[in-house]
This record gives structure tokens, C-alpha cells and sequence, in this order.
């Protein structure tokens, strides 16, 4: 999974949100390092609803403007579960071979 549609994912995971919502959240989650356009969000937002992980939760007009809210599936919460899943293995693995080298280097571990 890239690491966009996952940070999407996990922003809607809160809950419901709006695209600006998530645009905010997800650069919120990243210390601001990840900002993603409207339309790279939008592009992903319709991906991710024709693969069914995320479905409308409802719409609203706000200043004459259509605000459309997104929710997670649960193919959407069971995809977000395994990539944290393999997330948390690979960085595991990555924490167990930088105290083997510490070690292997004579520094000390953590």
C-alpha cells in the first residue's frame, strides 16, 4: 500500500471526514512533512471508493458548495489492519538490526 491511501486510511478511521478534513488530518498525523493536493486526494478518494474501502457517508451544501464526507469500509478497516500489521513487522525487523549492529559496533543499545 502506498503511503497516501494509507494516511488516508487512517484518517478516516477516525471517523467521517470531507476531503479538506483529511487533507488537514493527514498533514496533521505527518508533523506537516506529507500535504497532499486537492486533486492527488480526490484522485485517491475515487480509487479508494471503486475498490470499496471507503464509501460516502453523507453529503452537505456549505457556501453554495457540495461537501461530500467519506467513512471507512470494513474491507477499508480490514485493508488499514493488515498494512499496520506489516507495517509494525517491518519496522520491528529494522529496531532488531540496528541494535544487532550497535552491539556488533560496540555502541550501546536502546
Amino acid at each position: 500500500m502506498r503511503e497516501p491511501t494509507f494516511l488516508v486510511l487512517t484518517a478516516l478511521a477516525g471517523g467521517p471526514q470531507h476531503g479538506y478534513a483529511v487533507i488537514e488530518d493527514i498533514a496533521g498525523m505527518t508533523g506537516g512533512r506529507v500535504r497532499l493536493r486537492a486533486g492527488t486526494l480526490y484522485a485517491a478518494l475515487d480509487r479508494l471508493r471503486a475498490e470499496g474501502l471507503i464509501e460516502v457517508d453523507r453529503e452537505e451544501i456549505v457556501q453554495s458548495r457540495l461537501r461530500r464526507y467519506y467513512r471507512l469500509t470494513g474491507a477499508g478497516e480490514q485493508s488499514l489492519t493488515a498494512e499496520t500489521a506489516r507495517l509494525r513487522t517491518q519496522a520491528t525487523i529494522a529496531e532488531r538490526r540496528l541494535r544487532a549492529r550497535r552491539i556488533q559496533l560496540g555502541g550501546a543499545t536502546t
